[in-house]
């Protein structure tokens, strides 16, 4: 059972607390759900498309504080990595 506090201002910031982590979870399940479609995309142009959807999640959530901007940073470059390794095969 978890604990219940006994502040007014404690059980407020544990109703925000749980709030934002719903919150922030649904956000990085967008991410990786675009992450999972740009895997599974196929062809040069869809991949491309998977790729500006995924790249613009991750830059929303680094926007929002939800991840760290160099995650965010580290998504893209690895995405458009492997887009670069579909077009030169």
């Amino acid at each position: 059972m978890p604990h219940i506090p006994v502040i007014k201002s404690a059980r407020k910031r544990a109703r925000t607390a749980l709030k934002r982590r719903e919150r922030n979870k649904a956000v990085k399940s967008r991410i990786k759900t675009s992450i999972k479609n740009f895997l599974n995309a196929e062809g040069v142009e869809a991949k491309g498309q998977a790729l500006r959807v995924a790249a613009s999640q991750a830059d929303r959530a680094a926007n929002k504080g939800i991840i760290h901007r160099n995650k965010a940073a580290r998504i893209k470059s690895r995405l458009a990595k492997r887009l670069n390794q579909t077009t030169s095969a």
